[in-house]
């Protein structure tokens, strides 16, 4: 039969293992975090610099069609028509961008894997542990 040192001495050293196994899970969780915030900061600037610059050349482009239509019609009298329909063209490009853009900040997910991982490591210790 074991005496209570020896007993004590195993439940600590079986304590310990589980302590730096949970610490070596923690340090992967958080490695996982850092990797997918940085892939998120990418993500985010490319995103970015791309509208800005589909927004520079998109202004560009419609001024300059504003300016052939308004031109070309000058002279037969109808410009302030080719305003107002070039106008309305504009307004309904900009409410289907905004429409995009509102839909793409509903399913906007970040972090997944991350949290995948912590969610099936709070079921595997569940089933374990309890």
């Amino acid at each position: 039969m074991e005496t209570s040192s020896e007993a004590g001495t195993d439940l600590t050293e079986v304590a310990g293992r589980i302590s730096q196994r949970l610490f070596v899970i923690a340090e992967n969780r958080l490695q996982l975090l850092m990797v997918e915030a940085q892939e998120e900061r990418e993500r985010i600037l490319r995103a970015i610099w791309l509208a800005l610059g589909a927004a520079a050349f998109g202004l560009m482009a419609g001024v300059t069609l504003t300016l052939v239509v308004a031109v070309a019609l000058w002279g037969w009298g109808h410009p302030i028509v080719a305003l107002l329909v070039l106008s309305a063209i504009y307004v309904i490009a900009a409410a289907i961008f905004y429409s995009r853009l509102s839909h793409l900040q509903r399913n906007w997910q970040t972090l997944m894997a991350t949290l995948e991982q912590l969610k099936k490591d709070r079921e595997c210790l569940e089933k374990n542990l309890l």
